[in-house]
């Protein structure tokens, strides 16, 4: 057994070793800006951006006019039998005809029925919802990203507390060799020390294993798969706002919520939609320009042998559809239906909303109850911890009741990391759901 124990202490300390050489600390801060640069997430949602932007500009506003160059030749060689007025015949073999042309055409629509208008608004409408699920994305992005830095973050605090409880451990041993070798004990209390290093070595290995796994987690948000692990310190200070402060930020969720926002957003595009169908409605009215260039060379036959013409020409035209069949007025009708159904789902998105908000905050009240009395747990654990180890260093209690008490405090330590991050992630989902989870440093 004491073979197995050295070599589980062997391994710790290489592990220990390679985990616990960081020399720079990643604060939340850092991760939140280096994952908004590299996240591919949040990459594509800035490219889609890019595209809703490059939609709603004026190049494809349908404001602009068309212009289009034309050009051509043509060439014939024919035989020809001509009879004039004077009846003679003539006949000509191997006759060339050739003819140029160019010409410049613009075109330009004055008046679409308005929608051109109400298109070039929705397209506006569009790009703002682009930014808004942008903004969701990056907010989901960010939520993760805390949500693995925290889980980090316990874990590292989880290690340091069992490094505390594996050194205790081995301090007993070393007590109990010393009662053995002066008589005051059997062999049996160093047996029961050993075991219980083994125990917290192994419970050690497994946290320090699973503080890999989970630094493996924040590096591929990070987009940084190719740091080395024991570069990844993380800042384990946790601050939570004033509650007065989180109240203010429910009562302007409807404002700030970004689910709301497309909302609205998705129904003023509705409403653009009815515009653009509506303008079937109405008459359209266009401008056309040209310039042109003829060139033609006749056979001998023709009475004019050489034609070369230039010039200009422009007119409006008007077009009224009075009735296509019945398509605008399907179209209007579907498009009234669909903002109909938008405003539907608009108000289940509030009552939801307002649900989430709801839970979130009483979640998060709960949590921070939990950690308060985590808190006040690990005081009287250490209290209770302290005069045990004082009474086993007397002997007037056993090595399991100590043990017992060493456990009631890595447990009251273990569980108060793990209240102090599950209520601080409960604070960032009721600023996420009110608004304000990016306006706020961490």
């Amino acid at each position: 057994m004491k073979h197995i124990n050295n070599s589980l202490l062997f391994f710790l300390i290489i592990l220990c070793g390679r985990s616990f050489g960081q020399t720079t600390v990643l604060t939340k801060d850092e991760a939140i800006t280096k994952t908004l640069k590299s996240n591919y997430g949040i990459q594509r949602s800035q490219n889609l951006i890019e595209i809703a932007d490059n939609n709603q500009g004026i190049l494809n506003s349908g404001y602009l006019p068309s212009l289009s160059a034309n050009a051509g030749a043509n060439y014939s060689n024919e035989n020809i039998e001509a009879q004039f007025q004077d009846g003679e015949p003539r006949i000509l073999n191997g006759a060339e005809t050739k003819r140029y042309n160019a010409s410049l055409n613009l075109n330009y629509t004055l008046f679409d029925g308005l929608g051109r208008l109400y298109n070039y608004k929705q397209l506006k409408e569009q790009y703002k919802l682009t930014e808004l699920e942008a903004r969701e994305t990056i907010e989901n992005t960010i939520l993760q990203l805390l949500s693995v830095y925290f889980e980090v973050a316990r874990l590292t605090e989880n290690v340091t507390v069992l490094n505390e409880t594996l050194d205790i451990s081995k301090q007993r041993i070393t007590r109990a060799q010393y009662q053995f070798d002066y008589g005051q004990t059997s062999r049996l209390g160093i047996l029961n020390a050993e075991v219980d290093v083994n125990n917290d070595s192994i419970a050690l290995l497994n946290t320090q294993q699973q503080l890999e796994n989970t630094k493996r987690d924040l590096l591929v948000i990070l987009n940084e798969p190719e740091t080395e692990l024991r570069d990844v310190a993380i800042d384990t200070t946790i601050n939570f706002l004033s509650e007065l402060e989180l109240e203010d930020f429910i009562k302007t969720a409807n404002l700030n919520n970004v689910s709301l926002l497309q909302a609205e957003s998705n129904l003023l595009i509705s409403d653009y939609d009815i515009k653009v169908s509506k303008s079937g409605y109405l008459p359209s009215l266009g401008l056309t320009g040209s310039y042109g260039w003829n060139n033609s060379n006749l056979p001998s036959t023709s009475f004019v042998q050489t034609n070369t013409t230039d010039g200009y020409s422009a007119g409006l035209n008007l077009s009224w559809s009075l009735f296509d069949g019945g398509r605008t007025i399907t179209n209007i009708k579907n498009a009234e239906i669909r903002l109909e159904n938008q405003q539907y789902l608009k108000e289940q998105v509030i009552l939801e909303v307002q649900r989430d908000i709801a839970n979130s905050w009483g979640n998060y009240q709960n949590k921070r109850y939990i950690y308060e009395v985590q808190e006040k747990n690990v005081l009287t654990n250490e209290d209770n911890f302290n005069r045990s180890q004082e009474q086993f260093k007397l002997g007037q209690i056993s090595s399991i009741e100590f043990r017992q008490a060493q456990i009631n405090l890595l447990n009251a330590k273990t569980n108060k990391n793990l209240a102090k991050y599950d209520a601080k992630f409960a604070e960032l989902q009721v600023l996420q759901l009110t608004g304000q989870l990016l306006n706020l440093e961490f």
